[in-house]
């Protein structure tokens, strides 16, 4: 069950592709796609299903949602410098965590860190609130929020908490 809404998902995401950003129908795919991210886990779980496979299957179609929703939803975004620079301080924070995780650990780690789920829920709000809260002052929060998130989660990976 968890898996096929999984495809459901990856389903949404292509078809998300071919509509108009900002539309009533960009927004129903947008949200069906991504609550059902936050429910094919929770049924996995519930059903005792849950499986290496489906943790990677997982992973494919979140990764195929955000590239979908990124070559979408960036185009139309009027991102400011700063923004620029301090997404990309993020990006090497993480990737820093991801060469230190595999030093540490001889193998590529994950934390998934309650702040890292906020800045996934944040992240998740934004695309809803672009076309009545400028970017200049949402991206703020968020950023703090994904700094924040991507600290902890390098000191988790080097203390050993909460590896998967």
């Amino acid at each position: 069950m968890a898996n096929a809404i999984t495809i459901f998902r990856m389903a949404a995401s292509i078809v998300l592709l071919f509509c108009p950003v900002f539309s009533p129908i960009f927004y129903a795919l947008y949200l069906i796609a991504g609550l059902s991210d936050m429910v094919d886990g929770i049924i996995a779980r519930k059903t005792n299903s849950v499986s290496e496979f489906g943790s990677k299957f997982d992973s494919i179609a979140d990764f195929i949602f955000v590239a979908v929703c990124l070559i979408k939803i960036l185009p139309v975004m009027d991102i400011p410098i700063w923004l620029y620079v301090w997404t990309a301080v993020i990006a090497l924070i993480k990737v820093i965590n991801i060469l230190s995780g595999y030093a540490m650990h001889k193998r590529f780690v994950a934390v998934h860190t309650t702040m890292n789920k906020v800045t996934g829920v944040l992240l998740f709000i934004l695309p809803l609130t672009l076309t009545i809260i400028p970017l200049k002052y949402s991206g703020t929060p968020i950023c703090s929020m994904a700094t924040f998130a991507a600290f902890q989660e390098g000191r988790f990976i080097r203390i050993g908490k909460g590896i998967n």
